[in-house]
C-alpha cells in the first residue's frame, strides 16, 4: 500500500490525458505522489479513453501501463462490495461511488480526490473527500 494513504478516482487519471484540459497541470503532479486505484478505476478510465477519446485498446493499455509506474491498484472484493452497501446506505452515493469510497476505506486511505463527490466531506470519520480541481 503507498505510504501517503491516499486514493484516486477515476477521473484524476482521466484528466491526465486530456490535453485539452487545464485540470491536466492538476492530475499529473496527484498521480506521482503514488495514490491507490482501484479495479474499478481502471476500469472507469478504460471506458472513458474508449468511449469519450475514442482510443483503441492498445493505446488504452499503455497509458494503463504507465499510470502503474506511479500508482498502486487494489483490487475489488466481495468484502469491498459489502462496504460499499453499508456506505450507499448510510451516505447515500450511488453504488459505484460507494465502491470506490469503499476500496479507499479498506486500505487504510485517508485522503480521497475526486470531483464528483463532496468536497470536504469526512467518511466514517477518516476518510476525507478532497476535490483538487476546485480551483481549475
Amino acid at each position: 500500500m503507498s505510504d501517503n494513504h491516499r486514493f484516486a478516482d477515476s477521473n484524476v487519471l482521466i484528466y491526465a490525458v486530456d490535453v485539452d484540459s487545464p485540470k491536466k497541470q492538476i492530475a499529473i503532479p496527484l498521480l506521482l505522489t503514488g495514490p491507490l486505484i482501484s479495479t474499478q478505476v481502471v476500469n472507469e478510465c478504460s471506458n472513458v479513453l474508449r468511449k469519450k477519446f475514442q482510443l483503441d485498446y492498445t493505446r488504452i493499455a499503455e497509458i494503463i501501463d504507465n499510470y502503474l509506474k506511479t500508482v498502486t491498484v487494489v483490487p475489488v472484493t466481495m468484502q469491498t462490495i459489502n462496504i460499499a452497501w453499508k456506505m450507499g446506505e448510510k451516505y447515500g452515493y450511488s453504488y459505484y461511488d460507494s465502491l470506490v469510497i469503499a476500496s479507499a476505506l479498506e486500505n487504510d486511505c485517508t485522503i480521497f480526490y475526486s470531483e464528483d463527490l463532496q468536497h470536504g466531506q469526512v467518511i466514517e470519520n477518516r476518510l476525507r473527500i478532497e476535490n483538487p480541481f476546485l480551483s481549475s
